[in-house]
């Protein structure tokens, strides 16, 4: 890898000083700066910036907020979430703009639940099964696999039963039963479901890979056993007809905290329990690892990734690490706002 002088905004979410926070860093070879921040109430997880350059934020689950952000104004619109619900963790606006997506759970039922909101509300308006529990992160289709057209709604059904009143406290996971499903996004008609061999590995975080025309999925295992869990598989690969687990994969902890496609093809997962970045190939192929303590938030473009981890950032054009701004712990998720020179 090569450096040079590009500097790149990104919104993340970190915690700072016993206070969580969201916000927009300027990160490059030379330093980084936090531009714009906005303090919550609890820690975020899911983070979204809408066309109009508005940002989306969520509580970690089990949640009980949803925000709008305009950096630039520091305006906020706040959502609490109803009584009978708990947010997931994830939001995302559909392609017209028009209606929200959100991953909650039924307070009563412990189910997985899409719900639908409206965009300038953030009021629910409707909702619909995931069919399973624990949903988390989604994705729109951007073409069509197999037989599931473009614009269907992935979600990830991370299968870890759990009640919103014990908090983030697993139960019973010799009932895990997480699963990948297709639906339409405005009705929740079911257009496929798949599930991996192994019920212990928990489906997490989505990536769209467009050089493929493949799903690269993070994975995290649930094994009681410590040396099953050590070896269990972090990436996942949907090719529209089935789910393939990551081939040749050393050691890697059994934990993906997140996922995002490489230009040029295939995926990149942070490993963070084993602090490490893997590199596979569209078929889900381990190729190589490269170190950084506590991975965890993953940015791209069609050009780049960015990488963090505990105290330093990597990217796809730089040799040595990067320095992340001083006080800030960042938190499972970035997304790249812009990059110049």
């Amino acid at each position: 890898m090569a450096s040079n002088d590009r500097t790149t905004r990104l919104l993340a979410a970190w915690q700072s000083d016993e206070e969580q926070c969201i916000g927009l860093i300027d990160l490059a070879a030379d330093g980084a700066c936090v531009v714009h921040r906005l303090a919550l109430p609890t820690r975020a997880h899911g983070l979204f910036v809408e066309a109009s350059g508005s940002v989306l934020a969520m509580a970690r689950r089990p949640g009980d907020w949803l925000v709008r952000w305009h950096p630039r104004t520091g305006a906020t619109q706040w959502q609490w979430i109803e009584d009978d619900h708990r947010f997931n963790g994830h939001v995302m606006s559909s392609p017209d703009g028009q209606t929200l997506w959100t991953t909650e759970t039924d307070r009563d039922s412990g189910q997985g639940r899409v719900a639908l909101r409206n965009a300038h509300t953030l009021a629910r308006t409707a909702a619909f099964a995931t069919q399973g529990m624990d949903p988390h992160e989604m994705l729109v289709l951007p073409a069509r696999v197999g037989d599931v057209p473009a614009g269907s709604l992935l979600v990830a059904n991370g299968g870890i039963p759990t009640q919103p009143e014990t908090g983030r406290a697993k139960r019973e996971l010799d009932r895990m039963d997480a699963s990948l499903v297709a639906l339409d996004g405005h009705t929740g008609r079911v257009l496929g479901q798949w599930r991996l061999p192994d019920p212990r590995l928990s489906v997490r975080h989505l990536a769209w890979d467009p050089v493929s025309e493949r799903v690269g999925i993070a994975l995290q295992a649930e094994h009681d056993d410590a040396q099953a869990r050590q070896a269990a598989p972090v990436l996942a690969v949907w090719d529209g007809l089935g789910l393939q687990t990551a081939r040749e994969q050393p050691a890697l902890v059994g934990y993906g905290g997140d996922i995002c496609a490489r230009p040029g093809g295939g995926f990149l997962v942070s490993c963070t329990r084993a602090h490490h970045l893997a590199w596979f190939d569209a078929r889900g192929v381990w190729q190589r690892s490269e170190p950084l303590q506590e991975a965890c938030a993953l940015g791209n473009t069609a050009n780049g990734w960015w990488a963090a981890g505990r105290a330093s950032a990597l990217s796809d054009t730089t040799t040595d690490p990067l320095g992340l701004p001083a006080g800030v712990r960042l938190d499972n998720h970035w997304l790249v706002i812009s990059t110049r020179s």
